[in-house]
């Protein structure tokens, strides 16, 4: 072994200098890194306030992890408010009820901002309606309150390619939605009752989270999209402005000093080892925790 050692230094000596040093100056800021947040950054993070953000992205299939950091913010008495940071045109159901009933316990317990990015539709207006401010940029999409339910019928081209489908089913609604054949009238009415049943608990909930007559909620219930300053005049949006305005507002109603925070934010990607690093030595007072593990459109 050190013999092969030896060779390799003596054939690439600009390779194994550089090795060297690298291996010095990782050892080196892994050292400062630890040294500073014992002696420096630890008793100060453990005590300094904290604005917590919490980036719902995309659209809502699984809730589980933002449901789980937002447990994660509300049980944390060191923050003092939460931003909502949302971007996403919607999702599925439950797991978009499942966001909403998070952030409305959240609310009871931290002040709550709500920041619609560049679309905050369906389920995305779903889960930002508990909160105690919504921001919206102008030209933000969001609202589009309704639910909707896509049922595919295949049969005259399984029956050119020559398919035949049997259905053993113990029930006459068992095998409603098949793509097989069309759909009975008994089943559309079926259907939409489903769909009714969903609505009418979209329709609820934000009445109940924007503290809003439920009647005037329905009026606007109609799926339509709105840009965000038609949502401020329909009493959908509180505010309109972008990331930085909804930030102030919280500092305001969390009465946070805007000079000593620092921002908790999630659910988080996974850090690298270099990323943390170089974190460590980086101006900002950003911190990358964890990440936790725990259709509207």
């Amino acid at each position: 072994m050190e013999k092969s050692r030896t060779k390799f230094s003596q054939r690439h000596p600009l390779i194994f200098g550089f090795l060297l040093i690298f291996a010095a100056v990782v050892t080196f800021m892994l050292a400062m890194a630890v040294f500073n947040y014992l002696f420096f950054d630890g008793p100060r993070l453990r005590t300094q306030p904290k604005i917590g953000v919490v980036n719902i992205q995309g659209l809502i299939t699984d809730s589980r992890e933002i449901v789980e950091w937002i447990h994660r913010l509300e049980e944390d008495d060191a923050v003092q408010g939460v931003l909502l940071r949302i971007n996403s045109p919607g999702g599925m159901v439950a797991p978009s009820q499942e966001v909403y009933q998070a952030v409305h316990y959240l609310a009871q317990q931290k002040i709550v901002v709500a920041s619609l990015g560049a679309v905050a539709a369906s389920g995305g207006y779903y889960a930002a309606s508990p909160s105690h401010r919504i921001v919206a940029n102008p030209g933000t999409l969001t609202a589009s309150i309704g639910v909707k339910a896509t049922l595919t019928n295949v049969e005259e081209l399984m029956r050119k390619l020559g398919i035949d489908t049997q259905a053993i089913y113990s029930g006459e609604y068992k095998d409603a939605g098949s793509m097989a054949r069309p759909m009975t009238e008994e089943e559309r009415a079926y259907f939409q009752s489903l769909v009714d049943d969903m609505h009418d608990q979209f329709v609820e909930d934000v009445a109940r989270g924007r503290d809003m007559d439920e009647d005037r909620v329905r009026a606007l219930a109609d799926g339509r999209a709105m840009t965000g300053r038609q949502a401020l005049e329909a009493g959908l949006v509180d505010e309109l402005g972008g990331l930085r305005e909804a930030m102030q507002i919280l500092q305001e109603l969390a009465e946070v000093d805007k000079r000593r925070f620092r921002i908790v934010e999630g659910p988080e990607e996974r850090v690298s080892l270099l990323r943390w690093i170089l974190s460590e030595f980086s101006l900002g007072d950003k911190f990358y925790g964890p990440k936790w593990v725990f259709t509207y459109e």
